[in-house]
């Protein structure tokens, strides 16, 4: 039988936000990370040709597959076989895929807390155990290896997510070497998150690949790409799973949208226009960072990368899940509640998501500030 799943509070404030909006309200959309910049021009113009011309069907694109490796090779210099890469209808899916072709019901899965509400939900879905790490502000809201070191009895399996959701942390690369080193010690199979790389304010965020080529990988083109609509992502799965993996993805999910597949190759080539996109996130996350004390947010997770801030409300309120649906009916300003990354102390915490565009963002802070210094 499977288990209860919590549902994704963000969905429930996102649909009364529609709600205000159909009634003529003005709202900013900061609850999800979906970039306001649509996919690039290439891949519009590619999608254009092939409606013209294709009927299309289920397939997978070898071409595409070709690319992403290509695209591995420049972005961190490591070599993948193709056909390692098995396409899916975005990176939830490929979540799905890798769990459940890599783990047996029952597995104990290793993650942080706070961490992306679907990797817990998904877990107990799928008949396997959560174990559920906290990570506070002295490791910045990250998995350790010596947390992972010091599971008793050690996990089946371990989720990684840098750049994380909600806190936008990356891991260090000396990190990622000692995670892995523990994982292989205590035969601890990884699962590495990696959508939102390509969002990197500092140092680049580095693939496990580079130093587990036996890791389970999954992205997307949903973030960098800014092709959330389009459902396309991939899983990147170890050498010895995937035969087993193409079994599970052709028997649960056939395959990814041709459309997307075509459009994904040209995006690849887009790096100069999709680089402009980061820029402006760069902008906004700077345009929010300096506003947040004039909000009285003073504690919040180092948003290294991805476009979020994950700031702490304890001062005001204990109750997140309230806490944004007020601020959402007063200001007209929609954001994500602690509560669905972390539900020991998600309470006391809200997501902002600086995907919107600047102009949002500046009218965002206008709004919430005075709400903010009335509310404290």
């Amino acid at each position: 039988m499977t288990q209860d799943i919590a549902p994704f509070y963000t969905i429930e404030i996102s649909r009364l936000a529609h709600d205000l909006k159909a009634q003529g309200r003005s709202i900013i959309h900061m609850e999800f990370g979906q970039p306001s910049t649509g996919a690039p021009k290439d891949a519009i113009d590619v999608a254009h040709r092939v409606l013209d011309s294709e009927a299309m069907g289920y397939w997978e694109s070898p071409m595409l597959k070709q690319g992403l490796a290509r695209y591995y090779a420049d972005s961190y210099g490591i070599q993948v076989d193709p056909e390692r890469f098995i396409l899916t209808c975005g990176a939830s899916p490929a979540l799905v895929l890798a769990l459940s072709a890599g783990f047996k019901a029952g597995a104990r899965i290793a993650l942080a807390r706070p961490g992306y509400v679907a990797y817990r939900n998904v877990l107990k879905a799928l008949n396997m155990t959560p174990v559920e790490i906290g990570c506070g502000p002295e490791v910045r809201y990250q998995l350790t290896a010596d947390a992972l070191a010091a599971l008793d009895p050690a996990p089946d399996g371990v989720i990684i997510a840098s750049p994380a959701n909600p806190t936008g942390t990356i891991i260090a690369p000396d990190e990622l070497k000692a995670i892995v080193t523990v994982c292989r010690e205590r035969g601890i199979q990884i699962v590495s998150d990696e959508i939102y790389h390509g969002l990197s304010y500092a140092d680049p965020a580095h693939s496990l690949l580079e130093y587990a080529p036996e890791a389970w990988v999954i992205s997307s083109f949903s973030k960098y790409f800014s092709m959330v609509g389009w459902r396309l992502g991939w899983c990147l799965a170890p050498e010895s799973h995937v035969a087993v993996a193409r079994a599970y993805v052709g028997n649960m999910f056939l395959t990814a949208p041709s459309l997307s597949q075509h459009a994904g190759l040209a995006a690849l080539g887009c790096r100069e226009e999709l680089e402009g996109h980061v820029d402006t996130y760069r902008r906004n996350r700077q345009i929010l960072l300096e506003a947040l004390p004039r909000l009285g947010l003073k504690q919040i997770a180092p948003p290294d990368g991805a476009f979020y801030v994950y700031a702490d409300i304890s001062h005001l309120s204990h109750d997140s899940l309230s806490f944004c649906k007020q601020l959402l009916q007063e200001t007209g300003v929609c954001t994500a509640p602690g509560i669905d990354f972390d539900p020991v102390d998600g309470t006391h915490f809200i997501r902002f998501s600086f995907a919107v565009s600047m102009p949002q963002v500046e009218e965002a802070i206008e709004r919430m500030v005075p709400w903010f210094q009335a509310y404290s």
